[in-house]
């Protein structure tokens, strides 16, 4: 069967700065993830920008990517480094020149250690440092940018850092995690408007993770509602009044007994119970449609799925993946959604964060040790999907 896709439809891929790029002044620099791998070089993105902007250019007309703070701005409130600008600014102008569409993000999980030594986004008096660095890469980068997100998964960057203690500052604590989201709210808040006084048409909004939490059993549906209310809902509320449309990323599916089950904390459970999963979490694509359906009740804005895969080394299993992913999108859009474009996570190989750069979504092959890149068999056939406007299921 072949489902066909509206004419402005958008297609993409995504990545960040932080994980592509060699770690210049930011937390991460120096994390061991659970692979053994140190959070350093990553995929030498900078040395080899012109190669990326081949693979980029097969898939789709958007390219959804950030800039790295820390190499940006050395020190608070200071002026951006011009021989830094000057690298991206020439990046975006090669990627505009070919066609593609620059999503950019402003935070993608990684701080400067000088933001970092202040306390971070628990700290307050830090906004006005991020709402600085924002406004100077409205300046510089703004005529190359086609729509914004000023935050990429605030409730996954508040859980992790501040709640489960799984990134860096490796914090846990429900009330910090709850004052971070807060942050990132009134932060989210003033950059929107910044950008909308320079570029008023230009879409801005988030990329909100969403999780789909399922109870087991009846002791599992407190816990379950409570997950999907901290995570799903009451996030998209501290964000959802300067929002032009819903950024939704998508993919895990986390069954509860009452305790979240993942492959990650209890590896060989998934299967027991009989349930998909990838390397990572539990597999259910109808999730993301669920997902989908639940916000656009809470407000009909236009929906782009701004980031979605699956951790995995099968490129089989990644087609498998992909073509149930766009049935569920396409199914969504027939019950009456406005869904705008699907950017697909992520272009090539990068470094999973806490986890390491051996847990793969890329639509491009990236060697651990080297950092050569070769197109896989699911790049192949995502670059044919874009190109149709339709994919064969």
């Amino acid at each position: 069967m072949r489902l066909e896709f509206p004419k402005d439809f958008f297609w993409g891929t995504s990545t960040s700065a932080a994980q592509t790029e060699t770690a210049f002044d930011h937390q991460w620099k120096g994390f061991i993830a659970r692979d053994e791998f140190v959070f350093e070089r990553t995929t030498d993105h900078e040395l080899r920008r012109d190669e990326d902007i081949e693979y980029i250019r097969q898939f789709g007309s958007v390219y959804r990517c950030g800039v790295d703070w820390s190499k940006l701005q050395r020190a608070p409130f200071a002026d951006f480094d011009q021989e830094t600008v000057a690298e991206y600014q020439d990046f975006f102008k090669k990627l505009n020149a070919g066609g593609t569409k620059v999503l950019l993000v402003l935070h993608h999980f990684a701080n400067p250690s000088w933001f970092e030594k202040n306390d971070g986004w628990l700290n307050r008096d830090n906004i006005p440092a991020f709402v600085d660095f924002a406004n100077q890469c409205i300046t510089h980068f703004g005529k190359f940018i086609f729509n914004w997100n000023t935050f990429n998964e605030p409730n996954a960057y508040a859980m992790c850092a501040y709640f489960l203690g799984t990134f860096p500052p490796q914090k846990r604590s429900y009330r910090k995690a709850n004052r971070v989201l807060k942050h990132l709210g009134i932060a989210h808040n003033i950059v929107y408007d910044l950008i909308k006084e320079v570029y008023p048409e230009m879409p801005v909004s988030i990329s909100l993770n969403t999780s789909y939490f399922k109870a087991l059993n009846k002791i599992s549906q407190i816990p379950v509602w409570f997950a999907d209310w901290w995570y799903n809902r009451r996030t998209a509320k501290v964000f959802l009044p300067k929002m032009d449309y819903w950024g939704i990323s998508y993919y895990a599916y986390v069954p509860m007994n009452p305790f979240p089950i993942t492959e990650l904390d209890k590896p060989g459970e998934l299967d027991k119970l009989k349930i998909r999963h990838d390397k990572m979490w539990g597999y259910h694509p109808e999730g993301l449609g669920i997902m989908i359906q639940k916000l656009y009740k809470l407000n009909k804005m236009p929906v782009i799925v701004i980031e979605n895969g699956i951790c995995t080394d099968d490129s089989a299993e990644r087609i498998r993946s992909i073509k149930e992913y766009l049935k569920v999108i396409h199914d969504t859009m027939e019950a009456g959604v406005d869904i705008r474009g699907y950017v697909h996570w992520s272009t090539w190989d990068n470094f999973e964060w806490n986890l390491g750069p051996s847990y793969r979504f890329g639509l491009v092959h990236v060697n651990l040790y080297t950092k050569d890149r070769s197109m896989t068999e699911a790049g192949r056939f995502y670059a044919k999907i874009t190109e149709e406007n339709a994919v064969e299921i």
